[in-house]
C-alpha cells in the first residue's frame, strides 16, 4: 500500500476513527464519513492504514497503551488516544510529523486545548498567554531566561530584568528585551509582532511597530505589525477585508475537527471583530453577511458553500 500522506489527511483520519468508535457515531456520521472516503484516493489509503495501526496498538504490550485503550470516555482519553494514533501512524507511514506529533505538547510545562486561552504570571513578573491548541516549555535560572514555543501561538509581555529572555521556536532563537509580543509558530517558519520593545536574532532587529517571518537564516518579510493579530487575548477574531478561506481557516483553529470552505466562496472578503467563545454563532453571521450557507455533515465536520 502507498503510505505518503499529507499530515492534514493523517490528521484527518484519526480523527474519523476515533469519532467511528464513539457511542454517539450514527447513521449521518456514517454517511459523513462515506463522504470523506469518496472524495479522494488519498482519504480511502489514509482510512485503511489507520484501522492497522489501531490493531497494532491493541497488540502493543505497554501500560500506557492499555491504560488508554481501556480507559472510560472522557476528553482526556480523546487526547491521550490521538496522541497514540498519531504517534503511530507516523511511525508506520514513515511520516516527517514532528511538528504534527501531539506528545510535545502533552508533555509541555504550558499548555492550552482545542477553543481556549490561558495566561500565567512567570517567575521573573513577566506575562505569557497561550491561545488555543498551543503549548510552551519555560526555563528560568542564575544565567538567562528562556520560554520555547512549542506549537501554536503566545503572547508575552516581557518584565524588565538584567538576563535577556530567549524565545525559542522550531526555527531558532529569538532575544527579547522588554516589552509585548506576539508570536505564532507555522509550519515552516515563525511569525513575530513587536508591539513594543525591541526582539532580535542573527544580528538583526525588529522594533515596536514591525512583524516578520523567521526561518532559519533570519528575517523574512519585515512589516508594519497588524494589532488584529494579538486580538485572539481579548477573546477576539478581528478580520479587515479577509478571505473567506483565511478566516474560516483561523476559526479551525478554535474549533475540534473540520471546517472548510468550497473554491466558490474562497475568496469573498469578510471584515468586522467576531467573539471566539461562540464559533457556532460565527458560522450564523456568515449567512447573514455573505451570500453563503453553512452545511453541516457533523457536529465535526462543516463547509461552508455558496447559497443557491
Amino acid at each position: 500500500m502507498n503510505t505518503s500522506f499529507s499530515p492534514q489527511v493523517a490528521e484527518q483520519a484519526v480523527h474519523w476513527l476515533i469519532e467511528s468508535q464513539g457511542d454517539a457515531f450514527g447513521q449521518s456520521d456514517q454517511q459523513a464519513l462515506a463522504q470523506w472516503l469518496q472524495a479522494d484516493s488519498e482519504h480511502q489509503r489514509a482510512w485503511a492504514h489507520i484501522q492497522q495501526v489501531n490493531q497494532r496498538l491493541r497488540g502493543v504490550v505497554s501500560p500506557v497503551v492499555h491504560a488508554t485503550l481501556q480507559a472510560p470516555p472522557s476528553p482526556a482519553r480523546r487526547r491521550a488516544l490521538k496522541a497514540l494514533l498519531l504517534v503511530g501512524f507516523a511511525s508506520a507511514a514513515g511520516l516527517g510529523l514532528q511538528q504534527h506529533n501531539p506528545l510535545p505538547g502533552l508533555m509541555a510545562d504550558y499548555r492550552s486545548p482545542v477553543g481556549q486561552r490561558r495566561r500565567m504570571r512567570l517567575a521573573d513578573g513577566s506575562t505569557l498567554d497561550l491561545n488555543t491548541r498551543s503549548a510552551a516549555d519555560v526555563r528560568f535560572d542564575g544565567q538567562m531566561r528562556q520560554v520555547r514555543l512549542i506549537e501554536g501561538e503566545l503572547l508575552l509581555e516581557v518584565a524588565d530584568g538584567l538576563r535577556p529572555l530567549a524565545l525559542r521556536t522550531a526555527e531558532g532563537v529569538m532575544q527579547l528585551g522588554s516589552g509585548r509580543f506576539n508570536v505564532r509558530q507555522f509550519e515552516r517558519f515563525s511569525r513575530v509582532s513587536v508591539y513594543s520593545g525591541t526582539a532580535s536574532v542573527a544580528g538583526q532587529a525588529l522594533i515596536a511597530g514591525q512583524q516578520a517571518r523567521f526561518a532559519e537564516g533570519g528575517w523574512q518579510g519585515i512589516a508594519a505589525a497588524d494589532r488584529n493579530t494579538g486580538a485572539w487575548v481579548d477573546g477576539m477574531l478581528v478580520a479587515s477585508q479577509m478571505r473567506l478561506g483565511d478566516f474560516l481557516a483561523e476559526l479551525s483553529r478554535y474549533r475540534s475537527g473540520q471546517l472548510g470552505c468550497s473554491d466558490q466562496v474562497a475568496g469573498l472578503r469578510i471584515s468586522g471583530s467576531y467573539p471566539l467563545a461562540d464559533s457556532e454563532r460565527i458560522l450564523e453571521m456568515l449567512e447573514v453577511a455573505l451570500p453563503v450557507r453553512v452545511r453541516r455533515f457533523t457536529r465535526y465536520w462543516v463547509n461552508v458553500e455558496a447559497r443557491v
